[in-house]
């Protein structure tokens, strides 16, 4: 088996439960983790996952509003599972880089994990 790791994907977007966030947007950070089985020898890249294609499903799915975070997480996973069935696990990671909390300093997130 095989990992693909594509870290800190920087994205803005208007993600959130709140009025305001869909209206100012925000900047999130995505990392991911793919695992999938390989033959004996990789040797060329129909022997793998395609790293640009798990990009583009994570970017092409980004761009749909969700309020909560757990669900574009959920969102993310089955697009990306639908880019290569060898898939076997996907574990996501984002953050919400400036959450509307009064006097905060640091970043909130999910991490959400999906066995195939």
């Amino acid at each position: 088996m095989v990992t693909i790791h594509l870290n800190n994907l920087r994205f803005f977007a208007h993600h959130g439960v709140h009025a305001e966030e869909a209206i100012i947007g925000n900047d999130f950070e995505v990392s991911v983790e793919v695992a999938f089985d390989v033959p004996e020898k990789v040797q060329s890249l129909s022997d793998t996952v395609n790293y640009v294609s798990i990009y583009q499903a994570i970017k092409n799915t980004f761009i749909h509003p969700s309020k909560l975070l757990e669900t574009l997480a959920g969102n993310i996973c089955d697009e990306i599972y639908k880019t290569d069935n060898r898939i076997k696990n996907i574990n996501i990671t984002i953050y919400k880089l400036n959450p509307p909390i009064p006097n905060f300093i640091g970043n909130v997130g999910v991490s959400y994990s999906k066995c195939y």
